[in-house]
C-alpha cells in the first residue's frame, strides 16, 4: 500500500504541527485545564492531537496506492434451444420430462464448482432456467454473437448448448466459433432420419398488386419417400378455392415448382391460403398449409409527360417509370392533349418552353408538381441557343431523398448530355442533385436539380441526351437499374402528396407474429404545428370481437405505443385524439403473419453440431449423456479459475473507516472531560 498525494510532503508535516499547536495551546495553556492532573491532561492532547490531524491530512487529496487481487471462477454458459422443432419428433415426450430433468440435474452439479449462466434461445436469446419450446424461428448465431458480446475478455470455460441443429434465421453458426475462444459442448437432441413427408417449401409473389390485375405465385413443392403418390395443391380466399393442379411424386426427394396466376379482384389487404391435401403415409401434416398476404391497391398514380414531338428521351423516362408498376404512365403530344391535368400526380414536360395558357392556368390552380426536362425553357430564359456537352456530378449536400451508394459512385459515368452553355442563376430553396461537369472542369451549374416554392415541388433535368444514360447502365451493368433508380427515386418524391391532416397515425401493415406491433403517432393544432398535450387512445380488436385497449405515450414531439406481440390473425384498430372541440379518429388494417419455418423441417443436423464441437475443441454429446458431460466438464484441467491483479487507487476522503476513527477520538475525548468534570 502506497500514499500519494498532489502535495509537497511538508504538507502532511504541517499538518501534524497543526494538530499538535492546536492540542497544546488547548490544553497547556489554557487555565480552565490546568487543574486536571498531567496524565488526563497528555491523554486528551494526544486524543485532540490524532483528531485535528487526521482532518487536516484529509484536505491534501491523499490517495491510497493499492494492488487488488481477485479470483474469477470459470463462467459455464448453458443454452437450451426453445423452438418448436425440438418437440415436433417422437421424442417429444421424453424432452419434455426425463431430458429437462437431467439437464437441471446437470446445472447444479457444476454449480458448485462454476459459475453458471443459463440461456434459452430461439429468434432471439435470453437468460433463462425454463423452456416452452414455443419458438417459431431459429439463430443459432446470435446466441454465440450475444454470447461474445456480453462475455467479451471474461473466464468462459464451456459452451454447452442443446439444440437439433436446425437454424432458419441467421447465419452459419461455424462463422462464430474462432472469435469466442471457449470449447463448445453441443447436447444433440432430435431425429436425424427423414421421416416421409410432403410439404409446401417456399411461397414466391409479389407484395402489391392493383386492383384489376393479375399477379403471379410460385408455389415450390417437396416430398421424401413419397414416390408414385398423389396430391392435390389448392389456393384459397376466404375459404373458396380459386385455384387448384393436382400433381404425381414421381421420385423419392422430389421437388416441383408450381405457377399460378391470381386476380386482385378487391383492394386492401388480401390474405391467401395455399394447401396441399393429405396423405395417410405423411408423418408431419403441420407443413401442408401456408398463407401468404398481397396489398391490393385499388388505383396506380397516373404520371403524364407532355413532349413538343417524339424524342427517345421520352421512351427512356416512361420506361423506367413504368418498370416499378407503381405508376401508370400517359404520353402525349402537347398539340393533341386536351385532357384535364388534375387526375395525374405528376406533369413531366420535355423539351417545351412555353406552355399553352390552359394547361399553365391548370397548373397553377392546381398546384401539381411538374419535372421539366431539357434544355429549351432554360434555353429561353437565358436568352441562349448555344449548347455544350455536360457530364454528371453527384452533390454529396443533396438531401430530398436518398440514392444507393451505388448510384452515387456512377453518375459521374453517365455520358455527356447537350445542356445550354449559360444557365440562369440558382434560386433559394433549390437543391441540386446532379451538377454539370464541363471537359474536366466541375461547376456549380445544374444539371438536376429541385425546387419547392409555397409548397409545390418542381425539378428541371437541364439537358437533353436522358436516353443515352440508360442505354450506358444497361451496357455496363446488363439491366437499368441504376438510371431507374435515379427516375423513380425523382418521380416518386415530385408525386407524394404531404398529408394534410390533423391527426397522423403510423404502423406496419403486415408484421410476424414474433414481432411487437409499434405504432407512432402525430396530433397538430390548427396551425399545423405539433402538439402532445391531448390523450391518444387506441382500441385493437381481433376477429372474435375481444377488444385491447392502449394509451399512447407522450415523446418530445410525438407520440409511441408498443402494443405487444399478437398470435397470427387480422386485427384492425381505431385511434382517437381530441383536441380543442374536434374528435380525430384514425383506422386500420393489420395482418400478423404466422411463421412456418420450424414446421418446414423438421430433420435434425447432428453433423453441423459435431463441427461445431470439433473447431471449436468441445464434444458431441447425446441427450442420455448428460452426467458423462457433467464428468468431464468437471475434470477439465484447462476450465480453472483465474486470478489477476490490478492497481487501485483509493482517495482517503472516500474511506468510511477514517470517519469513524474520527468519530471515535472526539467521542473519546468528550467523555473524558465530562467524566472528570468538565467539558
Amino acid at each position: 500500500m502506497e500514499f500519494i498525494s498532489n502535495y509537497p510532503w511538508y504538507c502532511t508535516l504541517l499538518c501534524l504541527v497543526a494538530g499538535f499547536v492546536f492540542s497544546a495551546m488547548l490544553y497547556f495553556r489554557d487555565k480552565h485545564h490546568t487543574e486536571r492532573s498531567k496524565p488526563l491532561r497528555y491523554s486528551l492532547a494526544i486524543l485532540r492531537f490524532m483528531s485535528v490531524s487526521i482532518i487536516a491530512l484529509l484536505l491534501l487529496d491523499i490517495f491510497i496506492k493499492q494492488l487488488i487481487t481477485e479470483t474469477q471462477k470459470p463462467i459455464i454458459i448453458v443454452a437450451q434451444d426453445n423452438s418448436s422443432s425440438i418437440i415436433a419428433g417422437k421424442d417429444s415426450n421424453d424432452i419434455q420430462t426425463t431430458y429437462k430433468n437431467a439437464l437441471q440435474t446437470f446445472i447444479n452439479n457444476i454449480k458448485e464448482k462454476y459459475e453458471v449462466k443459463t440461456y434459452q434461445f430461439d429468434n432471439e436469446s435470453k437468460t433463462s432456467t425454463s423452456f416452452d419450446y414455443k419458438g417459431k424461428e431459429t439463430d443459432i448465431s446470435k446466441l454465440l454473437t450475444d454470447i461474445e458480446n456480453n462475455y467479451a475478455n471474461q473466464n468462459i470455460g464451456a459452451i454447452v448448448i442443446g439444440t437439433d441443429g436446425i437454424y432458419n434465421k441467421g447465419t452459419n453458426p461455424l462463422n462464430h466459433i474462432q472469435t469466442l475462444n471457449a470449447p463448445i459442448y453441443t447436447i444433440a437432441l432430435g431425429d436425424t432420419l427423414p421421416i416421409k413427408d410432403a410439404w409446401i417449401q417456399q411461397l414466391n409473389h409479389n407484395q402489391v398488386a392493383y386492383l384489376g390485375n393479375s399477379f403471379p405465385l410460385e408455389t415450390v413443392i417437396k416430398a421424401v419417400d413419397l414416390n408414385n403418390k398423389t396430391i392435390t395443391v389448392t389456393v384459397s380466399q376466404n375459404g373458396k378455392i380459386i385455384k387448384s393442379e393436382t400433381i404425381t411424386i414421381n421420385s423419392n426427394n422430389y421437388t416441383q415448382a408450381l405457377n399460378f396466376t391470381l386476380e386482385a379482384s378487391r383492394p386492401g389487404i388480401q390474405k391467401y391460403t395455399v394447401t396441399m391435401s393429405d396423405l395417410t403415409e405423411d408423418l408431419n401434416k403441420q407443413n401442408n398449409i401456408q398463407s401468404f398476404i398481397i396489398d391490393v391497391i385499388d388505383n396506380r398514380e397516373k404520371i403524364l409527360i407532355l413532349a413538343n414531338a417524339p424524342h427517345p428521351d421520352i421512351a427512356a423516362i416512361e420506361q423506367s417509370i413504368s418498370s416499378s408498376q407503381t405508376y401508370e404512365v400517359e404520353v402525349a403530344l402537347l398539340n393533341d392533349f386536351t385532357k384535364p391535368l388534375k387526375p395525374y400526380s405528376l406533369i413531366i414536360l420535355h423539351q417545351i418552353a412555353n406552355l399553352p395558357p390552359r394547361i399553365s392556368n391548370e397548373l397553377n390552380a392546381s398546384k401539381q408538381s411538374v419535372f421539366s426536362v431539357g434544355y429549351q425553357q432554360a434555353n429561353k430564359i437565358a436568352n441562349t441557343e448555344k449548347t455544350n456537352d455536360a457530364e454528371g456530378i453527384y452533390q454529396p449536400n443533396f438531401s430530398l431523398f436518398n440514392l444507393s451508394d451505388e448510384l452515387k459512385a456512377y453518375i459521374s459515368n453517365f455520358p455527356a448530355v447537350s445542356c445550354p452553355l449559360k444557365n440562369t442563376p440558382n434560386k433559394p430553396g433549390d437543391q441540386i442533385l446532379i451538377a454539370q461537369k464541363i471537359g474536366a472542369i466541375a461547376t456549380d451549374e445544374p444539371l438536376l436539380t429541385f425546387t419547392e416554392i409555397n409548397g409545390v415541388k418542381s425539378a428541371h433535368f437541364i439537358g437533353d441526351g436522358f436516353w443515352r444514360w440508360r442505354m450506358r447502365d444497361f451496357a455496363d451493368h446488363k439491366n437499368h437499374h441504376l438510371f431507374n433508380e435515379l427516375i423513380n427515386k425523382t418521380v416518386q418524391y415530385l408525386s407524394v402528396k404531404a398529408d394534410k391532416s390533423f391527426f397522423r397515425v403510423f404502423t406496419k401493415k403486415t408484421v410476424n407474429e414474433n414481432e411487437s406491433i409499434d405504432f407512432t403517432a402525430e396530433v397538430y393544432n390548427q396551425s399545423y404545428e405539433l402538439i402532445t398535450e391531448p390523450e391518444v387512445s387506441l382500441q385493437i380488436k381481433d376477429s372474435d370481437g375481444k377488444n385491447y385497449d392502449y394509451t399512447f405515450s407522450k415523446k418530445q414531439t410525438m407520440y409511441a405505443l408498443s402494443a405487444g406481440k399478437f398470435p397470427a390473425g387480422e386485427y384492425r384498430y381505431e385511434a382517437k385524439v381530441k383536441s380543442g372541440d374536434k374528435l380525430y379518429t384514425k383506422s386500420g388494417l393489420i395482418i400478423v403473419k404466422e411463421i412456418v419455418s420450424e414446421k418446414i423441417n423438421t430433420v435434425a443436423n447432428h453433423a453441423l453440431l459435431y463441427q461445431m464441437a470439433q473447431q471449436s475443441g468441445g464434444k458431441l454429446v447425446y441427450k442420455n449423456q448428460l452426467a458423462q458431460l457433467e464428468k468431464e466438464i468437471l475434470a477439465n484441467d484447462t476450465i480453472k479459475s483465474i486470478t489477476y491483479s490490478h492497481k487501485q487507487l483509493t482517495d482517503l476522503i472516500h474511506l468510511k473507516w477514517i470517519f469513524f476513527i474520527i468519530l471515535v477520538l472526539l467521542s473519546t475525548e468528550w467523555f473524558l472531560r465530562k467524566y472528570n468534570g468538565k467539558v
